[in-house]
């Protein structure tokens, strides 16, 4: 094997909604072969009260989002109502993950928020200190979003369901396939994606014919919960840096 392909003979697969072009030729220059196989599909909610939120995220002292679903959504609401960022020129945006900051920023909003690290519990921490009684927030969530943020913030939030997860089966006989064929290591973005692989895939290969590896904390202890281990979990939470780190696990 070269040093420079550390991947080599080996596939990495990618559970979570979406592949960047990005994250597929950084596999392949290390010499993997790349497989999007997602375990969780993302549809936008619709709702007769959309026309009342998207008003009242104009209103409210922040927008919180700690997704890129929530804004790819949130911005599809916009279009839908003819609207565009200079309506929330003024609005303070705090964010979660610099993904998610990202997002926002390539529509066209401010971001004035993002904690230290990935994680709700450090969301809440810090932003506890921005906030008052009286403030009110405006959070962007996924139908399977946990409570951590709007109970653990001291203000007034105010939540909004702007998309659902679902589980989807449709990788599921491939991914069956490639495990039992290939050097697989498998990178999760999310507890959902876990659980769809747990139902489904866990009884009849175990974790150990798999390297396992996570982004996110949050994702990592769902795979502990579930019996996986030896995960590969890089400090900084991006498909960048789970690529580099499994590459560094493989040269080790």
């Amino acid at each position: 094997m070269s040093n420079n392909q550390p991947l080599q003979h080996d596939a990495i697969v990618l559970t979570g909604t979406s592949i960047t072009g990005q994250a597929q030729s950084q596999i392949e220059a290390l010499g993997g072969e790349a497989l999007h196989l997602p375990l969780i599909e993302v549809a936008d909610v619709q709702s007769n009260d959309d026309g009342l939120f998207l008003q009242r995220s104009q209103q409210v002292d922040w927008l919180i989002f700690t997704s890129q679903n929530a804004v790819h959504a949130f911005i599809r609401k916009m279009e839908q109502y003819e609207q565009d960022a200079s309506l929330w020129i003024e609005q303070r945006i705090a964010v979660v993950g610099e993904k998610t900051a990202e997002a926002l920023e390539m529509a066209g909003f401010s971001i004035h928020f993002v904690p230290t690290t990935y994680s709700a519990d450090t969301m809440v921490k810090e932003f506890n200190r921005f906030l008052q009684p009286e403030t009110t927030c405006l959070f962007m969530r996924g139908s399977m979003a946990k409570d951590t943020i709007p109970n653990g913030l001291k203000c007034r939030v105010e939540t909004w369901t702007i998309y659902e997860t679902r589980p989807t089966k449709k990788s599921i006989p491939e991914l069956k396939e490639q495990i039992q064929h290939k050097n697989c290591t498998v990178v999760f973005a999310s507890p959902s994606a876990v659980r769809v692989y747990a139902e489904e895939i866990l009884p009849l290969h175990d974790w150990d014919q798999i390297q396992v590896a996570a982004i996110g904390h949050v994702t990592e202890k769902a795979l502990i919960a579930l019996g996986a281990w030896d995960i590969i979990q890089p400090k900084t939470y991006t498909m960048q840096q789970v690529i580099e780190e499994i590459a560094r696990r493989k040269e080790s």
